[in-house]
């Protein structure tokens, strides 16, 4: 896993996320199963060019779903909250549209 592309999968944009990078610079991203924090961090620093103060990751548990008579889960992903030092530029997902 040395590219930082396969680590982050994509940014997580929510209200609440939206929320914690306009006050706390902290973002949030869907990342692989098995990534630790310190890749989490190496990743967000090669793609984004910023430092990385902290990284929590947390483990979400697909919900259960059901069609007709059928029922299931979502898999199982995994969350990390990558919080920017101070005095880094801020990320902006939507730069070049």
């Amino acid at each position: 896993m040395n590219d930082p592309h396969t680590i982050i999968i994509r940014p997580l944009l929510t209200e609440k996320t939206n929320t914690a990078k306009d006050r706390f610079r902290t973002l949030a991203f869907e990342v692989a199963r098995s990534a630790n924090k310190i890749q989490v961090a190496q990743a967000v620093e090669q793609i984004f060019g910023t430092k990385v103060e902290k990284v929590r990751i947390v483990n979400m548990n697909g919900k259960p779903k059901r069609v007709g008579r059928s029922e299931g889960y979502r898999a199982d992903w995994r969350k990390a909250y990558v919080k920017i030092r101070e005095g880094q530029k801020p990320i902006e997902y939507f730069e070049g549209l």
